[in-house]
This record gives structure tokens, sequence and C-alpha cells, in this order.
């Protein structure tokens, strides 16, 4: 599977996300505002001379940029689980996908991935006792279709406060549930821990499960192998940085991480080539 982000993404985010025109970013650089605008368009490919004065003026790392825009890096293929499936979708072509935590004859969704059919579908192949609905944000390509499968089986539905205006579709009162940081919702024998990570909105939340042959974060749009998602507003862009320095990748190096969109990816890899990943 293909990054989400390419170079021209990485570059655009960082720099509407500190509200820098192109005008700006070339009195940085030295570089033509034509320039600058056809690299964000992906219509000519970087030189490394580009990555070195773009990375500078818009505070990202060198290196992973180097890596992503020239030398073409994608993460290492990650190995399929027992307790985790993977469902995908697509919105008006955009693939985006969602996932199933299940244990022991129980389960939680995180996010619909735009498919409750095949989420709906899957837990009743399975005969799985759906226990919630952990929305990473309130975007409809990871929340719309809670209605169908609350229909189908009631759950609560966790969501941060911040995200519940984001929805199409408000579930009662009575199912919604506002996470704490370090909330706790167990599906058999694993434990699945709330963080909070805004940033890409402003209740965002990562899902991390610590299992014993392996440790995940559901991530969303929170990161993306080898870049981050969008911040909404542009004003929370400083904030969605923090939260992807300490609560994703402050986790130890071998936990896999699971996006919204792309290819899985873990700590350990993101923390060497992700240009919005703080040195060390």
């Amino acid at each position: 599977m293909p990054l989400e982000d390419d170079f021209s993404d990485i570059i655009k985010k960082a720099r509407t996300g500190q509200g820098f025109s192109v005008a700006d970013v070339t009195r940085m650089t030295g570089l033509p505002g034509g320039n600058i605008t056809a690299l964000e368009r992906g219509v000519c490919p970087p030189d490394r001379s580009d990555v070195k004065a773009l990375a500078e003026a818009l505070g990202l790392r060198p290196g992973p940029l180097e890596q992503i825009g020239v030398e073409k890096w994608e993460p290492v293929a990650q190995q399929p689980m027992t307790w985790v499936e993977r469902i995908q979708g697509s919105i008006n072509g955009y693939g985006v996908q969602g996932y199933v935590v299940h244990d022991g004859g129980e389960a939680v969704l995180i996010d619909t991935a735009y498919n409750a059919p095949a989420m709906i579908e899957f837990l009743s192949r399975h005969r799985l006792r759906l226990l919630g609905i952990c929305l990473t944000h309130g975007h409809a390509d990871h929340a719309d279709g809670i209605e169908q499968i609350l229909k189908f089986r009631e759950a609560p539905v966790y969501l941060g406060t911040e995200d519940v205006d984001l929805l199409s579709w408000r579930p009662p009162v009575a199912q919604l549930n506002a996470p704490e940081h370090g909330q706790t919702v167990m599906v058999g024998r694993l434990s699945v821990h709330c963080l909070a990570t805004p940033g890409h909105t402003p209740g965002g939340i990562c899902y991390r499960v610590d299992a014993d042959a392996q440790r995940i974060c559901f991530v969303g749009d929170t990161l993306f192998s080898g870049s981050i998602g969008r911040s909404n507003p542009s004003t929370l862009y400083q904030t969605h940085l923090q939260s992807v320095r300490t609560q994703v990748l402050g986790l130890p190096p071998d936990y896999r991480l699971l996006p919204g969109h792309g290819p899985a990816t873990t700590v350990g890899e993101e923390r060497d080539h992700n240009p919005f990943a703080s040195d060390h």
C-alpha cells in the first residue's frame, strides 16, 4: 500500500498549518514562488537542495523529508493479526479503513470505514457481541454509518466532546460517551486505552491496545506513515504536533500504528522516517 501523503502533501500541510503563504516561504528559502507551488502540486520532483531549504523553513526534519521526497521510502509491510480485522471503505473514491478488535466473542469497532454493511457482516459472521464503537474523530469517512450499526446492535459510542458537532448523525445522549484520557474499554481479555490526541480535530482520540503478542495504537488521522493528517482548524497545528510527538511517538518503538488511511507502520519507523517527528 503506498504512503497516504507524498512530498507535496507534507510541505503543504506544514506551510498551511503554520499560516505561511507561498510568498512567506519564498522569502524564507529564496526559492521562486512558482517552484514552491509546483512542488506542492506534485508536478515536479524535488531535488536535495529544495528539500533542505523547505525543511528548514517549515520546521520539518530534513533527513526524513529527503527519504520520502527523493528516495521514496516506504514502511516495512506489517503482518496481519488474528484479533484485528481491517475493514476497507471508500468515500467518493477516497479509500478509508476502520478496524474490528475482537477477543472471546466480544468486539469493538475502531471507526466505521464508511462501510457499515461490512462491519455488520463481520460481526454477524463471527457471532461477535458488540461492546462499543470507538471513533477516532467525527469526520464522515470515519464516523458515518453509526446509525446503521446501532440499529443492528445497541452499544455505546466513544467520541471526544469537541467532535460531536462534526457528526452528520448524532446518537442518543445515553449512547454517547466522551472518554477521558486513560480510560479503558475491555474487550474479552484485551484492554483498549483511550488517548486524547487533539490536532487533526479538536476532540481527536487514539486507542491503544496492549496484547501479549503485539502492542497496537489505532491513530485515525492523527498520524499517517511518514506524515500527519491535516490540522482542522489550522490553528491546531502545534497542538497536533504535540499529540503526535508525545502521545503517539512517545510509545515504545515496537508499537504498531494503524491509521485511517495508508499503510500500517510502527513507532520506531516513524521516529526515524516521519518529517513531523521530533529529533531524538
